[in-house]
């Protein structure tokens, strides 16, 4: 049966970068919009027939670009000693509740980053079609023996190469997660770590995933590191701390995509004793304050940023991370209409999905709505007013904030 609505919205983010469209009159006939018209005080349509959200702003539902759904945010020794080493049965609750926290917040799409047992894949294999969010994930993530990486992914085989490693793999993943790095020091300044691939393996995996229709994720800190995964074709890096200009360059010369992930810096800084002694909050507050002038520089630069928390990692909670890093991000000098852009469509394109990013004629009409002006963003996300899918309100909203614990 056909079916055509309008809805009335005060104002309007699409998710392309534009500028914020104030009193737009969205046409909607069977879930996808069909025409976006301005009205004003002469506006003589039929109030009947049209949904009034004129005191509210729409966006494209948010995509969190990179998460480990098996992992919570707690900072409880304890707690993340037992999701840590915990199977499978006790991992798919934890991970369904982080689902509805991203849900809760408008996120609809996820790119799950690895675990070490694949449990993230599991669960995407058996989610119920029905449900809002969806998934993409790397199962497993691949690294060197005896480096970082152990608690998300597996290493190559003995005497076997990587490529090698890979193709005889059978997981069905969507993306191809590799460690070229360790993690970033928490008490030593822009500390690199050596790469774990050189720029020939990386180029293999590449490859070998290609013929197979992946792509390549790449965690890299550090200059070398993040050099021979771009040099090797990679598609996106990971976090990307302490890379410098030479790379930014790159990056926006071959169009890979960048996940800075700078919240992790914050929350560590909010989270761990200062008095513990392998933490320095003062190296931890230099760290972010540099990843932000590289974002600034990205920006500068035309490189493609698309919006990822690492939710999981020590205090970084799945779905509320997501508007701290929308803060960050304004803080290093993107404009909100920009934020938006990296926390839909560029996240959107990045995980090959086309039913969420843009609200233009053509496309679903999937989007959030929040009370108020587009001025309140991103606070207002942890309000929603409501989640539209297929042009309906679907339900899913929060008349009061909930503050997430694990």
């Amino acid at each position: 049966m056909n079916t055509k609505h309008s809805i009335r919205v005060g104002w309007l983010l699409d998710g392309s970068g534009g500028p914020v469209r104030e009193k737009v009159l969205l046409h909607i006939e069977n879930g996808s919009i069909t025409g976006l018209d301005n009205y004003g005080g002469g506006d003589n349509s039929d109030s009947s027939s049209i949904t009034d959200l004129s005191h509210c702003t729409i966006l494209p539902p948010l995509v969190d670009s990179h998460v480990h759904l098996f992992m919570s945010g707690t900072t409880d020794p304890n707690m993340r000693e037992s999701q840590l080493t915990a199977g499978y049965d006790q991992i798919k609750p934890v991970i369904s509740r982080h689902l509805n926290y991203m849900l809760s917040y408008g996120v609809l799409a996820v790119r799950d980053g690895g675990d070490r047992g694949g449990f993230a894949l599991r669960y995407r294999d058996e989610l119920d079609k029905g449900f809002p969010v969806a998934i993409k994930s790397a199962g497993r993530a691949w690294r060197q023996k005896d480096r970082y990486g152990s608690l998300i992914g597996r290493h190559t085989e003995e005497n076997e190469s990587l490529a090698a490693s890979f193709e005889k793999d059978l997981e069905d993943v969507d993306w191809v997660k590799l460690v070229n790095s360790g993690l970033n020091s928490l008490n030593t300044y822009a500390k690199e770590t050596h790469h774990q691939f050189d720029r020939d393996e990386i180029s293999r995996l590449v490859l070998a995933a290609g013929k197979k229709g992946k792509k390549v994720m790449v965690h890299a800190n550090g200059h070398l590191p993040v050099r021979l995964a771009l040099e090797a074709g990679c598609h996106s890096i990971e976090h990307g701390f302490f890379m410098g200009r030479e790379n930014l360059q790159l990056m926006a010369e071959k169009g890979v995509v960048w996940v800075p992930t700078a919240y992790t810096m914050k929350a560590y800084m909010e989270n761990i004793d200062a008095k513990d002694g392998h933490v320095n909050h003062q190296v931890i507050n230099k760290t972010l304050e540099h990843q932000l002038d590289q974002m600034a520089l990205a920006r500068e630069l035309g490189v493609i940023l698309a919006l990822g928390t690492d939710a999981g990692s020590l205090g970084v909670l799945h779905g509320e991370s997501v508007v701290e890093e929308m803060k960050l991000f304004k803080k290093a000098g993107f404009t909100l209409p920009e934020i938006v852009q990296c926390a839909t469509s560029n996240g959107a394109q990045l995980l090959g999905l086309d039913t969420i990013g843009l609200l233009q004629v053509g496309r679903p009409a999937n989007f959030l709505v929040a009370r108020g002006m587009p001025a309140q963003l991103p606070r207002k996300l942890s309000y929603l007013e409501d989640i539209f899918l297929d042009g309906k309100s679907s339900g899913i909203y929060r008349k009061n904030p909930v503050k997430t614990v694990v």
